[in-house]
């Protein structure tokens, strides 16, 4: 696999007009007798994938440049994250999921193969989007190609050591989402049993 590395210019922001994943909305609601207000973002909800490789017994992770990461801390810009995409067809969210497998790393994993681990929340106090979260297991045997992404997503896959795994969790120099640190654990717990 080729290292890709990230070169940042230009970095500025401006007001959107039209969207096309999220539509900013003003809420108005009364709680307890009290009027309120609430900035917040509609968007699309998510599925997400923990794969882990028992060949490398290895965890393969997708990173990823995210411009609203880089906006907020521009150390991190790049973040380590779980196999992942929003819920945008009117498909299975199973079938979401190998379709994101596939395009993200390269690996066709059967539908029946994919477990459903929970679903939850993020960005509660934003979007309030949900995120639908699985689990596969993949071999050299379902390879098909390289992945990386469609269009001109640019998608590093990495490899991470299963050793590795609960010191990855806790190391701050790695940008890494909620959803990918609680995958982790249930895979130690329940997986592994540690």
């Amino acid at each position: 696999m080729a290292l890709m590395s990230f070169k940042i210019e230009n970095f500025t922001t401006t007001d959107l007009e039209t969207t096309n994943y999220i539509k900013p909305v003003s809420i108005s609601y009364k709680q307890n007798g009290k009027e309120k207000n609430w900035e917040a973002v509609e968007s699309f909800d998510s599925v997400a994938v923990l794969l882990y490789h028992e060949e490398k017994n290895s965890f393969l992770l997708v990173k990823q440049f995210r411009p609203p990461v880089y906006m907020s801390d521009k150390s991190y810009g790049h973040t380590y994250e779980l196999c992942a995409g929003i819920i945008d067809k009117d498909l299975s969210l199973e079938q979401i999921v190998k379709e994101e497998i596939d395009e993200e790393c390269g690996y066709d994993v059967d539908v029946k193969d994919i477990e459903k681990i929970t679903s939850f929340f993020t960005n509660v106090g934003v979007s309030g989007g949900k995120q639908h979260l699985y689990f596969a297991i993949i071999n050299e045997s379902m390879k098909i190609h390289n992945g990386g992404g469609i269009n001109d997503e640019e998608i590093i896959l990495e490899f991470l050591p299963l050793e590795d795994g609960k010191k990855f969790i806790y190391d701050e120099t790695k940008g890494k989402t909620p959803g990918l640190m609680f995958a982790f654990y249930w895979f130690f717990e329940r997986i592994k049993g540690e």
